[in-house]
């Protein structure tokens, strides 16, 4: 730990490789977003079981972030960050040997673990940049992610479609090495750890009834919605969930902060961050799909094709990551969070209403990119700056759980209602006895995507309704 006020060097030199960290795993993570039909292909599988490839690394980064984001604060930051990276860069190493769909989610939720590296780096750069620069610093935190989703998409794509998914794995290993050498050599602690238990009997208590409820989304069309086991699986879960919110509102050292939580602007920022992100996997989850799957479902595309087509969105959210800077430090982080929230709303509304193209759906995508771009640096700027610096990993940490918690529905709705609402269609012939035999598979067909982009717009409209009820922060942050 170093307790002297940081340099300029230090100070740009942490921005550089916390935003290298954050391209790296959005990067790793978007990269199999091309892939997604490859895998119901490979594993012979279903939308719905597939989805899971996601899941489980969101629900097991969801745990990491929240529970390391308090670890953190307790043992120190830059500590925690590298042994994250260390499972990390060994999870990342094992994904391209997964032979069956169960071996890659496994390893996936291994690897998810490392996901909690994330709120660590947005607490490190809170910890040593002048709250002046603070804004600019998270708009370049955010830019590198639409960076890391830009290469991840083409240059995921690419590997996917000359060498093979697996590569997609194989090529990420030395760029991990290479973040954890430069990390262990140049970033400074600046943090004051302070002694804490950790509260494991917290994490149980909601990552399982979190598990229950995703895997009741994602298995309810092949059990039944009104089955006994699926509405037993809600029910139960949300019975824990009350169970946890009481047990961390009377528990010492609670890994989730209820005190945090009462603070309007970081619950607020919280919950529109949980419909951001659903908004973002709703767009990642779908469209490959819809863009690779055969005609009359879908266009026929390759899956290089269909990281091309979904490129321009994420170079829109990178152009539009600075512009929210401007706009948070001119006139706060509300307005940048409305407009996007606004931009968002068209986006999926054209989305709704005008596919039938790829013009259309490159527009589509755009507008949709751009608005959680300006969404994502307003929610973290409310947050740290309603926050006091000494629960910075902490609340970072219990945005990101809010923002999983979205990524994890998203992949399980949408890949719900693709597996619901499917049409078949000839995909081959195949020589049975003399006899031509025409072979057939089920495809998503348009209105499981009305459905999906349509719980989009509704997302929108509630991250709307709860932006305006933040409040302008105070210029001095009490403890709490």
């Amino acid at each position: 730990m170093n307790n002297n006020t940081p340099s300029k060097r230090d100070i740009n030199i942490t921005i550089a490789l916390m935003a290298f960290s954050g391209l790296l795993i959005i990067y790793v993570e978007t990269m199999i977003v091309p892939a997604i039909p490859i895998f119901i292909k490979f594993f012979h599988s279903k939308y719905d079981d597939v989805s899971w490839i996601l899941t489980a690394y969101i629900i097991s980064g969801t745990v990491s972030a929240a529970i390391f984001g308090r670890v953190a604060d307790v043992v120190g930051k830059k500590k925690i960050f590298l042994i994250l990276g260390i499972i990390y860069a060994i999870a990342l190493s094992f994904g391209g040997f997964a032979r069956t769909l169960d071996e890659l989610i496994a390893i996936r939720a291994v690897q998810g673990l490392g996901f909690g590296m994330i709120p660590i780096a947005f607490a490190i750069i809170n910890d040593v940049v002048p709250r002046e620069r603070l804004a600019l610093a998270q708009g370049i935190m955010s830019a590198t992610f639409a960076i890391g989703s830009g290469i991840g998409l083409v240059l995921g794509a690419y590997i996917t479609e000359t060498l093979g998914w697996q590569y997609d794995f194989h090529t990420a290993i030395p760029v991990a090495i290479i973040l954890l050498v430069l990390t262990y050599i140049f970033l400074k602690d600046y943090s004051h750890p302070h002694k804490e238990k950790i509260d494991y009997a917290g994490v149980a208590l909601f990552g399982i009834p979190l598990v229950i409820f995703i895997f009741a989304l994602s298995e309810g069309q092949e059990y039944g919605w009104t089955s006994i086991l699926i509405i037993s699986l809600f029910i139960f879960s949300f019975i824990m969930f009350f169970v946890f919110t009481y047990f961390e509102s009377h528990y010492k050292y609670a890994f989730i902060n209820m005190k945090l939580l009462r603070v309007r602007n970081v619950i607020l920022a919280n919950i529109i961050g949980l419909f951001a992100m659903a908004a973002m996997y709703f767009l990642f989850f779908t469209v490959p799909t819809l863009l690779q799957d055969p005609s009359p479902a879908g266009f026929g595309k390759t899956v290089l094709d269909s990281g091309l087509i979904l490129f321009p969105a994420t170079v829109m959210n990178m152009v539009f990551a600075p512009v929210a800077a401007k706009v948070i430090k001119k006139r706060g982080p509300r307005l940048a969070i409305l407009i996007g929230l606004t931009v968002d709303f068209i986006g999926f509304v054209l989305l709704f209403s005008f596919r039938s193209n790829i013009p259309e759906i490159l527009l589509d995508t755009m507008f949709v990119g751009s608005g959680i771009s300006m969404m994502l640096v307003g929610i973290i700027n409310v947050l740290l700056i309603s926050t006091p610096k000494e629960n910075a990993g902490e609340a970072t940490g219990i945005n990101t759980v809010f923002r999983d918690i979205g990524m994890s529905i998203a992949p399980a709705v949408g890949g719900a209602l693709e597996t619901m609402y499917a049409i078949p269609i000839i995909v081959g012939q195949i020589d049975v006895h003399g006899v031509m035999v025409k072979i057939t598979s089920k495809f998503p067909d348009s209105t499981a995507y009305n459905y999906i982009y349509l719980i989009g717009v509704i997302f929108v409209v509630f991250g709307f309704i709860f932006t305006l009820l933040i409040k302008k922060p105070d210029k001095k942050i009490n403890k709490l």
